[in-house]
């Protein structure tokens, strides 16, 4: 196997494909082409993440496996919704912490679709307790969070997104100085970048220093929910 630098157009093209032709025949026709123009780079990728992660934090983990690993699977959950395509037209990569168990943990995030690219960092949609944790860090260690949040480099990489709550939490003073982060239901930070960024050699090198300038914020999140980073 060579050793992976980036990944191939095709790959997008692949998606688009699926995107026209969502439907369990043709997938099934085209099985062989998405493993080895999607799955096969993905897992790759995944596979050269390992150490640059691993040297920025020995608490999120790389793991290249099919399904149970960092590559979430193409199967779409149908059974409450209404669109009943049965396909995941993006990739969508979560290098997770080490403990958790779901995309709710501690995680960097990696989305490609015919669309859009993204990088992502932070807990999405937290768990009630994970949730109040943060909240309480916020309100107890305000200076910090503000240093996190406002640090220069993450800025200059990320923006916080994500949904929040119309009014104030529960337990938590609606006239809060820090109230428009309290509200947050995600925290999460988004980097958007082009297609043509993944095809450049320097995608590793690029990628591993997006995630490093997430550190900010994932190291106060880390302590929130009293995990290591």
């Amino acid at each position: 196997m060579t050793e992976f630098t980036c990944f191939k157009p095709s790959l997008v093209t692949f998606l688009r494909k699926l995107r026209k032709n969502n439907n369990r025949e043709w997938f099934a026709d085209n099985k062989a082409q998405y493993e080895d123009l999607v799955r096969e780079p993905a897992l790759d990728f995944i596979s050269a993440m390992g150490q640059p992660l691993a040297d920025i934090t020995p608490y999120f983990i790389a793991v290249p496996k099919k399904t149970g690993g960092s590559l979430m699977r193409p199967y779409r959950d149908t059974r409450f919704a209404k669109d009943k395509t049965p396909y995941k037209t993006n990739v969508g990569i979560q290098f997770r912490y080490e403990f958790g168990k779901d995309v709710h943990a501690p995680g960097f995030y990696v989305h490609i679709d015919p669309d859009e690219v993204f990088v992502g960092a932070g807990m999405w949609r937290p768990d009630s307790k994970p949730l109040r944790a943060i909240r309480e860090a916020i309100v107890e260690e305000t200076k910090t969070w503000k240093a996190a949040r406002d640090q220069r480099t993450f800025k200059k990489h990320f923006e916080l997104a994500g949904e929040q709550l119309k009014t104030a939490p529960r337990g938590f003073d609606k006239q809060h100085p820090m109230i428009d982060d309290l509200r947050r239901k995600d925290f999460i930070a988004i980097k958007s970048i082009s297609h043509k960024d993944l095809y450049q050699p320097t995608l590793i090198r690029d990628m591993a220093r997006t995630f490093k300038a997430a550190s900010p914020l994932m190291s106060f999140l880390c302590k929130a929910v009293g995990a290591r980073f």
